[in-house]
């Protein structure tokens, strides 16, 4: 049995892609998408269950406010760039993997970046001891089946490996027959890290931004047509298979009481035909500020530390995990530059505390969109559906996302009130933005902000 002492838990973080609030089963989903999530619904009653978790715009951004803490308008990491163009975070910020890897964790990670493609900005540059996956996003895979690709023009997107002080490699092509079965490598490699760490009798720290449900949403050949409901339920079966594999893993090694384990998603579902997802209950799609975009499904589990079959619907934001997971490795984070997170871990580890966070402001790219309060959200812009056009308005849109969901009943008159604590957030955020001045997108690796 290993030894190693309660203070040192091992930290597992599964990331989905384009996973939308409504799909999974403990969140409505589950059979009614003719793909039932029997392993990832155990997860969620083994612990804790966030209806109020919420992340930013899309893939980028969020992945750039996990691994920083702050939000994406600070680092200029804001939208999905494609490749042989600057894209990702500068190597100036302080990714969650560098703070855990300094208190002698070891760090892996198996799955998607999209924080950088080029050599000092891959993960195995970045705080990962090493890293097998994709460098940018899934529908790249879509390339060599596209009429008319022309790799001269647009260079084949591969599969990479990498491991700390070595330049990372390509290991194959990533076609459409690579994305279907990637997700199997991905969980292999996970669990293969989780044993030699086992073995080596060390703490250890695995991100795993799996590549289902982004499209295109494909299922290993294993998995294809075993629901009967088509490709996208099959991919989630094989999702929550994935999930379980992870599970079993760490139960099988005696680490379940010494490891957190926390699952969850990037952004708000799909917007785009075949592959569109739902939101349950809230309105939109990512790359939207409704909250179908902004709300995802996340969940922990920590035997004998986080109580079993707990769901709260406090407000918690990705940007918290950054603060929250270093903390509980042991690790300070950076007191140089703003962040944005706040620290959740006595909100975790107390059924009786409340999150430290009342709301949130909400850019997509430069542009504030909204902002989020206690039960209220401000629409400074409205674009219910992705790409139907931006509405600047004169007058913001007020609603009550306890009593109006769907967000339809603008009380900004009513409740003109909360517009007062809503607009010092945003003040103090423009405020933080004066006095420290974002990273622009595209900068470059010798960036500092500050310097001449």
């Amino acid at each position: 049995m290993p030894s190693a002492q309660p203070n040192t838990p091992n930290i597992v973080l599964i990331l989905a892609d384009n996973l939308g609030w409504g799909e999974l089963g403990c969140y409505g989903g589950g059979v009614l998408r003719g793909a039932p999530t029997p392993r990832i619904d155990a997860l969620a009653a083994e612990g804790m269950r966030f209806t109020n978790f919420n992340v930013e715009s899309d893939c980028v951004p969020t992945r750039s406010a996990l691994m920083t803490g702050r939000h994406p308008i600070r680092t200029g990491a804001l939208q999905s760039v494609p490749a042989g163009l600057p894209q990702g975070i500068v190597p100036w910020e302080i990714t969650l993997a560098q703070l855990i890897a300094g208190q002698g964790y070891a760090t892996a990670c198996f799955g998607k970046w999209h924080l950088g493609d080029r050599p000092g900005r891959y993960p195995n540059d970045r705080g990962f001891d090493e890293w097998y996956g994709i460098p940018r996003t899934t529908n790249e895979s879509m390339f060599t089946a596209s009429p008319g690709y022309d790799p001269a023009v647009v260079a084949l997107p591969y599969v990479m490996q990498g491991r700390a002080g070595e330049p990372a490699a390509d290991v194959h092509v990533y076609d459409l027959e690579a994305r279907r079965r990637i997700d199997a490598e991905l969980t292999e490699r996970t669990i293969d890290f989780i044993e030699r760490q086992t073995k080596a009798d060390k703490p250890f720290f695995a991100y795993v931004p799996i590549t289902q449900l982004h499209y295109p949403t494909l299922p290993h050949r294993d998995f294809a047509g075993r629901t009967g409901a088509g490709d996208f339920a099959d991919a989630m079966v094989e999702m929550d298979h994935r999930v379980g594999q992870i599970v079993d893993a760490l139960d099988a090694n005696g680490l379940a009481e010494r490891t957190l384990l926390a699952f969850g998603s990037d952004n708000g579902p799909e917007f785009r035909r075949p592959w569109r997802g739902t939101a349950g209950p809230w309105s939109g799609t990512y790359h939207t500020a409704m909250e179908g975009a902004l709300r995802v499904p996340f969940m922990l589990r920590w035997p004998g530390r986080i109580a079993p079959g707990r769901v709260t619907n406090e407000i918690v934001h990705i940007v918290d995990l950054y603060p929250t997971l270093a903390r509980i490795a042991g690790a300070g984070v950076p007191s140089d530059r703003p962040i944005d997170g706040t620290d959740q871990t006595d909100f975790l580890l107390d059924p009786h505390a409340h999150s430290a966070r009342e709301g949130f402001v909400y850019y997509i790219k430069q542009e504030l969109r909204a902002a989020k309060w206690r039960d209220w959200k401000m629409h400074l812009i409205w674009e219910a559906e992705p790409n139907a056009g931006a509405n600047r308005l004169e007058s913001p849109l007020l609603f009550n996302l306890t009593r109006d969901p769907k967000e339809e009943t603008d009380v900004g008159t009513e409740a003109s009130w909360v517009r007062t604590p809503i607009r010092r957030m945003i003040h103090a955020f423009q405020q933080s933005l004066k006095a420290h001045p974002p990273i622009p997108p595209g900068a470059p690796d010798d960036f500092v902000p500050g310097a001449r």
